[in-house]
């Protein structure tokens, strides 16, 4: 068991997001702007990761990004544009006036991670920004209403270097062999259609250390990484059975749509 030293209720632990890619399978939209734009509602899907993460109490954000990266730059830099009512003043030094502003307890880094970048090379390239401490991990195009709390609360219990969150869902990533006792992963493998087993989410915490295990901007996180972490009995598995869902094509970016339109979208857990 790790002696990994957490802040706090670990609120202190930042959260990495994961918008950097092409988002080539929802080309309808992607085209246009970054996949974690997107939008679900008025706002994009990577607000609503936010703000799930922000409703637990995590409130630091480091968003790897590259593909359009401009977009959700400018996003961030007028925020308050887009959340709040404006008046402009031209007629008294250009004055710029916010009335009812929307504030988040957020602060967001963005960084710059390359347009062709793998996975594991863009969490490699935010290493500066996350130094010596655990961190929080996800993908900037799924949404889910974890426990983020009970997940961090699982991963200092069991001690390990990594933990992600493994989900049952009829769709294409990675299958997880878990150990029904430890909870160990055995093994990572891809997807086959036969199979029935469950599959990574994303929602990780890892320690530091997992940086050791990428070795550049070429290095795919779910490939040699994880399998490697498998091998050395450093992998485990947060069983989530509630709602979770990616947004990787438009007939799953028009379900998630008709949730938030209904009132009822699963991972609404904020007020």
């Amino acid at each position: 068991m790790r002696n990994k030293k957490y802040k706090g209720e670990s609120q202190g632990m930042k959260v990495v997001i994961l918008a950097g890619g092409f988002g080539t399978r929802i080309s309808e939209e992607s085209h246009l702007r970054p996949k974690p734009m997107i939008e679900i509602g008025d706002k994009p899907i990577l607000w609503h990761i936010m703000k799930e993460y922000s409703h637990y109490g995590y409130n630091e954000f480091v968003i790897c990004c590259g593909y359009k990266q401009h977009m959700i730059k400018e996003y961030f830099a007028d925020y308050y544009l887009y959340n709040g009512d404006v008046t402009f003043d031209f007629g008294n030094e250009n004055k710029m006036i916010v009335h009812n502003n929307v504030s988040e307890p957020w602060k967001v880094t963005l960084v710059d991670t390359g347009l062709n970048t793998m996975t594991g090379g863009r969490i490699k390239r935010i290493q500066k920004y996350i130094g010596n401490e655990p961190f929080l991990m996800t993908y900037g195009d799924g949404v889910a209403d974890i426990d983020i709390n009970e997940l961090v609360k699982f991963h200092q219990e069991k001690g390990q270097l990594a933990t992600l969150t493994a989900v049952h869902v009829g769709q294409r990533f990675g299958v997880l062999d878990i150990d029904r006792e430890s909870r160990d992963i055995r093994a990572f493998r891809e997807k086959s259609s036969a199979d029935g087993s469950r599959i990574s989410a994303g929602y990780m915490v890892l320690e530091p250390e997992v940086f050791d295990y990428i070795e550049g901007d070429k290095t795919v996180f779910e490939k040699e990484p994880l399998e490697q972490l498998v091998k050395e009995g450093q992998l485990n598995a947060y069983k989530h059975n509630g709602y979770w869902q990616c947004m990787d094509t438009q007939r799953e970016k028009e379900k998630l749509e008709e949730l938030w339109n209904s009132g009822n979208a699963p991972w609404k857990v904020w007020d």
